[in-house]
């Protein structure tokens, strides 16, 4: 995979600074605006582009950073400042780092070198159908996308019932298989603005509604070849799927030091009472902290490919989701009555935390996966 660094790319913000940047557009853009996102279903189009502007995108993307490095552990951390606040746009904001992270990945540096730019300062916004994919290659349902080789492309059929961070002219990359020629696959970026594509609400969520997700319609859509990512799409995942999921993990400590933060503000208060509960703010915090170490020491190789790697991978995200779901319950009790308001904090947490524990990879599509790698162990 070829890297090609142009010395007209933007300088990115050293880390601190990120951070620093990204707390106060949270607090003066998002934070306004997170009940209409969790309950009208909002979508921050505004905030994701100003996160864009600022950097928010691009710590983990070499191809759109002059220095060339690959800095996953920012784009964790940054995502976990938006998810501490909002986690519909902290999941977006995957969608989008994700989306960014295909390109990286990309064996033809065309599709990279048009896109990858465009996304990295969110001037494209782009999302990420590869839930039906993973389960795919984990034997849990069929690829869901069929496409024929014509000339210049693909012509691709087939749906995805749930795709996120979507629009009429944002993009997002997926994986389909091929007619007749048994497990091959190619992954490739889609425009959804490209003739035969539809997109199609088709639900309505309890959380995260403010995501723009639809359900996604092929119609004999064509895919040129400046659009394919990959055309060994099995080789494309196991060279991408570290980074796909660690990524992750700034969703879940976002959401894990809300909660614990939301514990610490009843203290006063509450206290007295407070410390005969279970699962305390201090023992939560420490448990995280453990969990951040260990996700960042893995980020540092984003690109690593084999099966013992990803094991550790996968188990800290196991770890991950069910560490939000002890913390939002511990929120929700250690806030007590207030927690039940329709606005309060707590009560989104709760329905946010499922989210985590259930976004591919699920909690159980994780222990398949570790019971398999065990087995061949």
């Amino acid at each position: 995979m070829s890297l090609i660094v142009t010395n007209d790319l933007k300088a990115v913000l050293p880390l601190e600074e990120q951070l620093a940047a990204t707390r106060r557009l949270v607090k003066e853009t998002l934070s306004p605006l997170t009940v209409k996102i969790d309950l009208e279903g909002l979508y921050p189009e505004s905030f994701l582009r100003q996160l864009g502007a600022i950097d928010g995108f691009r710590q983990h993307l070499a191809a759109a950073r002059p220095d060339g490095v690959t800095d996953m552990g920012a784009a964790i951390q940054t995502m976990a400042a938006v998810s501490h606040e909002c986690l519909s746009t902290g999941f977006a904001t995957w969608c989008q780092d994700t989306c960014g992270w295909y390109l990286q990945n990309a064996v033809d540096s065309g599709v990279r070198d048009t896109w990858l730019p465009k996304l990295a300062s969110g001037e494209v916004l782009g999302g990420t159908g590869m839930s039906n994919t993973m389960k795919a290659f984990a034997n849990i349902e069929p690829l869901r996308l069929t496409g024929r080789r014509v000339d210049g492309g693909y012509v691709i059929n087939g749906s995805l019932p749930w795709v996120s961070n979507l629009g009429d002219n944002h993009v997002f990359g997926t994986l389909f298989g091929l007619e007749g020629q048994g497990d091959r696959s190619v992954m490739a970026l889609v425009d959804c603005s490209v003739e035969g594509f539809e997109l199609r609400l088709s639900a309505h969520f309890t959380a995260l509604e403010g995501t723009r997700t639809f359900a996604c319609i092929f119609r004999d859509v064509f895919v040129p070849d400046a659009m394919v990512i990959d055309h060994d799409g099995a080789a494309f995942l196991r060279r991408s799927r570290a980074g796909i999921v660690l990524l992750q993990f700034g969703m879940g400590v976002g959401n894990v030091q809300s909660c614990i933060d939301l514990c610490r503000d009843v203290e006063p208060l509450l206290g007295h009472v407070n410390g005969y509960l279970d699962d305390r703010p201090d023992e939560l915090q420490e448990q995280l902290d453990d969990a951040v170490d260990a996700c960042l020491a893995l980020a540092e190789d984003p690109f690593e490919t084999s099966d013992e790697f990803f094991r550790e991978i996968l188990q800290l995200r196991l770890a991950a989701g069910e560490l939000a779901l002890r913390a939002a319950q511990s929120a929700m009790l250690h806030t007590g009555a207030k927690g039940y308001l329709r606005t309060a904090p707590a009560q989104r947490k709760l329905r946010e935390s499922y989210f985590i524990a259930i976004v591919t990879p699920a909690i159980k599509h994780l222990r398949k996966e570790l019971d398999v790698l065990s087995q061949a162990a």
